[in-house]
């Protein structure tokens, strides 16, 4: 008898969803965001312990957004992962600043600290940090903090796979650089669809947060414009459903640390796949990442036991859209060897023993 197909991710959407959604449309609203885009805001705030929350429509513009309000231009340099979302350079790229890439860590693929210190130039405006996973650097993110502050640059969290993850602190992964940002994408532990949020403590940061994704409004719904504006507004449909999504995220953190724990115990000992660590106590992990060995032929072995795996991100400067040159061991690794195992928070303990079984019958063959 064949196996249900066991998918890399998928998101979780309930009847909880369905019927916020149904209630809604019931109220005759314009669907634009208004009230309860208030209140999905006010719920990522207090989660995170932020002051304020922007949320705008997806989490590529939230970092264009971040990274202008904080004041970087074209021609400024902004350093960035070399393994990271392809978002996360574009989204600078758009408006002309200049992205640098630098090599992460082997063992949280976070920015490696050493690496970034030697990449700061005279041009060098901003550090955009990712917390890789959910993970936080190892020389902590307080070496972050002082090392922005010494060479006056803008520390701007890409915390798009971070949301339930908080540094030793414990402040929530985000609130360490000026702004940070979260994505409600797909594949993310909660899920608009499509969505980003922008989180922040500094008033004038928040208000210039809000005139950018508004054309530029004084005030919600005129049409007096004091600075330069666009329209990267959020919907009421996507803020209902996040709504629900929010009041699942507990739950959600602690299923993901186990369905970690599971596959680290059923992969114990396996020396051809190395499942990359995690501070279980603080962080919560996104996606099950893995180093293997025949990464290809593994890939093709599980897709025929009806098990979907997805490659981890390669690096970019390699990219076709950049080509940029430069020594990259770490990236480059991952961009040999990295795989996403599944990861779904609906798997089930049954499905995750089912998919290890399956990894080590390919590596006794």
């Amino acid at each position: 008898m064949t196996q249900p197909f066991i998918m890399q991710m998928r998101p979780l959407f309930g009847d909880e969803e369905k019927r916020a959604i149904c209630e809604y449309m019931d109220e005759d609203g314009f669907i634009t965001e208004f009230k309860r885009t208030e209140q999905f805001e006010l719920m990522i705030a207090e989660y995170t312990g932020a002051r304020h929350c922007i949320v705008v429509n997806n989490g590529t513009i939230s970092l264009t957004l971040a990274a202008l309000a904080a004041g970087v231009q074209a021609g400024d340099e902004v350093i960035v992962p070399n393994y990271t979302m392809i978002a996360t350079p574009n989204s600078v790229k758009m408006f002309g600043a200049i992205p640098v890439f630098v090599d992460v860590e082997p063992e949280t693929l976070c920015l490696d600290f050493a690496k970034v210190k030697q990449a700061i130039t005279s041009k060098t405006r901003a550090i955009m940090l990712v917390s890789a996973n959910g993970r936080y650097p190892s020389v902590g993110i307080g070496a972050f903090e002082q090392l922005a502050r010494e060479h006056n640059l803008v520390l701007i969290e890409d915390s798009a796979q971070s949301l339930g993850s908080f540094y030793p602190d414990g402040r929530h992964v985000g609130r360490a650089g000026v702004i940070g940002s979260f994505s409600f994408s797909a594949p993310k532990i909660i899920s608009t669809g499509q969505g980003g949020a922008l989180i922040t403590d500094n008033d004038a940061l928040a208000a210039k947060l809000r005139r950018l994704k508004d054309f530029g409004r004084s005030g919600g719904g005129n049409d007096i414009h004091g600075t330069i504006g666009y329209n990267f507004k959020f919907t009421e449909l996507q803020a209902v459903i996040g709504i629900e999504q929010m009041k699942k995220l507990p739950v959600r953190v602690e299923r993901k640390k186990e369905i970690w724990r599971r596959y680290a115990t059923n992969l114990e000992g396996l020396a051809e796949v190395r499942l990359f660590d995690h501070d279980l106590k603080r962080t919560t992990p996104w996606f099950i990442d893995a180093l293997v060995e025949q990464r290809e032929a593994l890939i093709d072995y599980l897709k025929s036991a009806n098990i979907g795996t997805r490659v981890m991100y390669p690096p970019i400067n390699m990219q076709q859209a950049y080509k940029v040159p430069g020594d990259h061991p770490t990236s480059q690794r991952i961009g040999m060897h990295g795989l996403w195992l599944p990861s779904a928070v609906q798997l089930t303990d049954e499905e995750i023993d089912r998919i290890c079984a399956t990894i080590r019958e390919f590596y006794k063959a």
